[in-house]
């Protein structure tokens, strides 16, 4: 059984980055697409990124596009999540996540494995 453990979160001021990483153990994950989710508090767990398992696809959450890149190595069973020009409405619990199937999918229904989540925190 695959697991997910995710890293890099932080407290950092409006404008600032981060590369969240992802490490996946267990088994090789090279052949699923991964996701990351966000929940911040009193709000549902949301799509924010998510790239195929060759990491020739991705797809983006409006809201992200054009400051968030997702990526993935798969010799070091690792995906990460570039955040740029970093919000304060970013602030949440970022997930990784291991798709059930085989396409990119943006809802959480899609996804059988979680990690355990790091914290982003943005200051205005």
């Amino acid at each position: 059984q695959v697991q997910l453990v995710e890293s890099g979160g932080g407290l950092v001021q409006a404008g600032d980055s981060l590369r969240l990483s992802c490490v996946a153990s267990g088994r090789t994950f090279s052949s699923a697409p991964m996701g990351w989710f966000r929940q911040a508090p009193g709000k549902e767990r949301e799509f924010v990124a998510a790239i195929s398992g060759s990491g020739g696809a991705t797809h983006y959450q409006n809201s992200v596009w054009g400051r968030f890149t997702i990526s993935r190595d798969n010799a070091k069973n690792t995906v990460y999540l570039q955040m740029n020009s970093l919000k304060p409405e970013d602030t949440a619990v970022y997930y990784c996540a291991l798709r059930r199937g085989y396409m990119v999918a943006t809802t959480v229904a899609d996804y059988g494995t979680w990690g355990q989540g790091t914290q982003v925190t943005v200051s205005s």
